[in-house]
């Protein structure tokens, strides 16, 4: 059939080794309704009309890759199958006339290693409710149930003008969502693709023919206080609370100080909000001293804990489990002043309160409503060459996460680096660089809101990822601008219920209050 995606080879070459196939539409209407029209450019951009390629399928949604902005990216196809199972289809366009565009760098999954690059193993779909990023199946016969650039014959090259289309199979989201988020590594999400219930327009390796594994992140979204008191991570399951030892301890010491009632209140009030049955109370000390020292030192800290925690709260029938770890379990680098304080801590973990719960009182005296007519434009300077950024949308999205984007543009007449998006606060520790140099604030209660985290399983890569764009590897050159070249960046954030607003601070811009959509 023309309208074939060209993994035509691929699934002959699976279905040979004995893997099935899954059910296909034949025929070549569009597997789904139009996308809803956005409000912004994170959101599902209508398509434009579609290249004269093999593939002529109107796009459901479309972006373009940060790095190389002539790589037009289309959702051509968004199929549900047997109720469990998803394929995503995407369309490549280079748009440019002047060079060819490799894109399996591009494309991979960067939180993996796949031996090489040639897979289009980083499509994936975000479910939001269950702070899940989804990518493509791991059967047993290879590493990726998507697009393998040389066993399905694509070209490793796009040619200008040109089109392919490149697929993944993966889990579907949970809940039988009537729209997706879809996710590539190449540029912000895509919100609210139509998922269709009909067969797959196309040949498609059926990932019940044979075992496969699924590939999940997990989204980590951490918060701290204005006063570094404490941190939080919340994954949509647990709440954990990271209590600064500094603030709770003297030197040396497992006997609380004043100071530290306080904070101990507010995390009784949380444990108060959550169905939690089981409360875990862990310690932990930075590389500093030795086994012998923290070891113990750890463990009588997070007994104190949960001593001074458990009659503050007002209902019955928590249970603790306490343990000191001493310095086996860094969050962050200990090579930092920074990284080591935020290291020594006690750690309450716990399921996650209801939303509304979770947040302080707005204060009286501060107003987090924010106009619409509110400037979101910065400027700034890199190589002696004017640089300007604007944000370009601070999107709500299910399950109290937030999606920032913005826009950096070189506006002087020679190329410049901009490398200030990725030098971060020194203590965050994420994999590989990324553009984290951001923090949102809430004002009115006082909390500061960081980068979204991929978290990978212990033995496959572990390791945090930001789960905002990627400025390492084949992306190394994001950060560099040449004159008037613009490029759209984007983070995942965990957002305040009661916020219309936040403060948001990127990189050495100036700090901005942004309206939430």
């Amino acid at each position: 059939m023309s309208n074939r995606i060209l993994a035509l080879a691929a699934v002959m070459t699976l279905a040979a080794t004995g893997c099935g196939m899954l059910p296909q539409q034949r025929q070549a209407a569009p597997a789904t309704t139009a996308p809803a029209a956005p409000t912004t450019p994170a959101a599902t951009t209508p398509a434009a009309t579609p290249t004269a390629t093999q593939d002529g399928r109107p796009a459901l949604a479309e972006t373009h890759s940060t790095m190389t902005p002539e790589l037009k990216v289309e959702v051509v196809g968004l199929n549900r199958v047997k109720g469990k199972h998803l394929v995503v289809q995407i369309r490549l366009t280079n748009t440019g006339d002047g060079k060819d565009l490799p894109w399996t760098g591009q494309m991979g999954d960067h939180t993996r290693k796949l031996g090489e690059i040639k897979w289009a193993s980083g499509i994936g779909v975000l479910d939001e409710r269950a702070r899940t990023w989804i990518l493509p199946y791991k059967p047993e016969s290879s590493p990726c149930l998507c697009t393998d650039q040389k066993r399905d014959g694509v070209g490793y090259f796009i040619d200008p003008g040109a089109s392919i289309t490149v697929y993944a199979v993966l889990p579907a989201p949970s809940g039988n969502p009537e729209t997706a988020t879809v996710v590539t590594p190449v540029a912000a999400p895509m919100l609210n693709v139509p998922i269709s219930d009909e067969p797959p327009q196309g040949d498609f390796p059926d990932p019940d023919a044979e075992p496969v594994t699924p590939v999940t992140r997990r989204v980590v979204l951490p918060s701290e206080s204005a006063d570094r008191t404490e941190e939080t991570s919340d994954d949509g399951k647990d709440l954990q609370v990271n209590l600064s030892a500094d603030v709770l301890f003297a030197v040396d010491k497992a006997v609380l100080t004043p100071r530290a009632k306080a904070v101990l209140a507010r995390t009784a009030k949380l444990i108060d909000a959550s169905p939690a049955t089981q409360v875990r109370v862990e310690g932990h000390a930075d590389s500093s001293g030795t086994d012998t020292i923290n070891d113990p030192l750890s463990a009588r800290r997070a007994q104190a804990v949960r001593a001074a925690i458990a009659p503050l709260l007002s209902r019955d029938g928590v249970a603790f489990q306490t343990k000191g770890y001493g310095s086996r379990r860094p969050l962050y680098s200990n090579d930092t002043d920074e990284g080591k304080r935020r290291n020594r801590r006690v750690t309450v973990t716990f399921a996650k309160p209801e939303a509304a719960s979770a947040q302080p009182s707005p204060s009286q005296d501060v107003v987090s409503t924010v106009g619409p007519d509110a400037d979101l434009t910065g400027s700034a300077k890199a190589d002696g060459q004017p640089i300007a950024m604007e944000i370009t949308g601070l999107r709500r999205l299910p399950g109290g996460l937030g999606l920032l984007t913005y826009t950096v543009a070189n506006e002087g007449t020679a190329e410049a680096w901009f490398n200030d998006l990725h030098n971060g606060q020194d203590w965050q520790s994420y994999k590989y660089q990324a553009a984290s140099a951001v923090v949102l604030t809430d004002q009115a209660n006082r909390r500061r809101y960081l980068p979204g985290r991929l978290q990978v399983p212990t033995g496959d890569e572990a390791g945090s990822y930001c789960a905002c764009t990627d400025v390492s590897g084949v992306r190394l050159s994001t950060e560099k601008f040449g004159p008037g070249q613009k490029r759209e960046f984007w983070g995942l954030f965990a957002l305040p219920d009661s916020a219309s607003g936040l403060s948001v601070k990127i990189a050495g811009f100036r700090e901005l209050q942004v309206p939430i959509q």
